[in-house]
């Protein structure tokens, strides 16, 4: 590991600029989920503890270099001082001898930096700025780490940088899980479209002993081998990456894991009438069928191939998990790996918007190693591609 800690740093009566992740969701002015503000609750604690003064840098929606008051960060100040347990001092336009002459023990909050049009941009007289407010930099937003913007990449690159808490946890998950795994390693990648994930496969075909795919996506590597699936969702211009993903899996000795039956049903509703049909190259189903879940064997299988595991990554569903009983295959996956890990015989990793969303509604959440709560920052990691926000650490 490139990169220093919070305990590398000497503390003591300086001001800390950290950027955090509090992009959370908003309703009629209030946050309705705490996560991302309870995540970051650790490193401006020992911040504090170690006799810092906690800045927080953070974005709020895309306003584009513009002021968006409906993107203010003061919205967040309820919930940020409620999960802090201390008031938070809001702060539009910061200078220097405004925070010098704040209390010890203060915790400030500065407004969206995205409305500075040099955030995105990764300006230098905006990092310049922003080095001007602090003494120390770190970054414990793992999940903007894939962007090169002034308050991720630009500071760091000015000031003594390390990584918070939050940022520690999720590279040395994501590096335990990925880069020096325990073998056999092997990872769950599901949703929609292959197409958006080319490059991920790609990367763990040649990393992996076992590769599950479901979802969607299952259904192009399907009809690459043959099989005619309806009304399902696929992507015929991929067929052929499909083959090679294939092909290159096989080489590098690589087990592909795909669903041998699912649930089909004519209409995509919950409850919906649905048959269990076995899925292989000679599948032929009718126009106005579709796959929306891995079966029941499938879903076994899956169970099964986990215990021969000793580490696991999970990256999208494996059915229309939004809606029963399409959700099946992705809670009896979820749970195996729960209890696998639980039982401390298997590391799980898991991240993205829509397998934390499964992880959560299987109630596997809590027993998995670890939960990242980066989405593209997630995926790109996975994909093997240096992420801007980390490597600016390790400078």
């Amino acid at each position: 590991m490139g990169w220093k800690t919070l305990d590398d740093m000497d503390l003591a009566g300086k001001r800390i600029l950290v950027r955090v992740d509090i992009n959370v969701p908003v309703e009629d002015g209030r946050v309705t989920d705490t996560t991302r503000i309870d995540r970051i609750v650790p490193t401006v604690r020992d911040i504090l503890k170690g006799g810092g003064m906690p800045i927080l840098l953070a974005h709020f929606g895309r306003p584009k270099g513009q002021y968006v008051p409906e993107m203010s960060l003061r919205v967040t100040l309820p919930a940020l001082e409620a999960a802090l347990g201390q008031a938070v001092t809001f702060v539009e336009r910061p200078d220097p001898d405004m925070l010098a002459a704040l209390p010890a023990g203060s915790v400030v909050l500065v407004e969206n930096t995205r409305f500075a049009a040099g955030e995105e941009a990764n300006d230098p007289g905006m990092a310049r700025f922003l080095a001007s407010l602090g003494d120390i930099f770190c970054n414990d937003a793992f999940s903007a780490a894939h962007r090169a913007h002034a308050s991720t990449t630009g500071v760091a690159e000015l000031l003594p940088s390390c990584a918070g808490r939050l940022m520690q946890a999720e590279l040395s998950a994501l590096e335990a899980a990925l880069s020096h795994p325990t073998r056999p390693v092997g990872a769950v990648v599901g949703g929609a479209k292959v197409s958006t994930k080319i490059a991920l496969l790609e990367n763990l075909v040649v990393r992996l002993d076992l590769l599950v795919i479901g979802g969607g996506m299952a259904n192009t590597f399907l009809a690459a081998q043959g099989a005619q699936l309806g009304a399902s969702l696929r992507e015929p211009d991929f067929i052929d990456t499909a083959k090679t993903i294939m092909a290159r899996a096989e080489k590098k000795g690589c087990r592909i894991l795909l669903p041998v039956d699912g649930l089909v049903a004519r209409e995509f509703k919950s409850g919906a009438d649905h048959d269990v049909i076995a899925l292989g190259p000679e599948t032929i189903l009718a126009d106005d069928q579709m796959v929306l879940d891995a079966g029941p064997e499938s879903a076994q299988a899956v169970a099964d191939a986990f215990n021969d595991l000793k580490t696991l990554i999970w990256n999208g569903p494996l059915g229309a998990f939004e809606i029963s009983p399409f959700d099946r295959a992705t809670n009896v996956a979820a749970a195996a790996a729960a209890g696998l890990s639980k039982a401390g015989s298997l590391i799980s990793v898991a991240g993205g918007g829509d397998t934390v969303a499964a992880l959560n509604q299987a109630g596997a959440s809590d027993d998995f190693t670890y939960i990242s709560t980066a989405g593209g920052a997630f995926l790109e990691w996975m994909e093997g591609k240096e992420l801007p926000g980390v490597a600016a650490l390790e400078h």
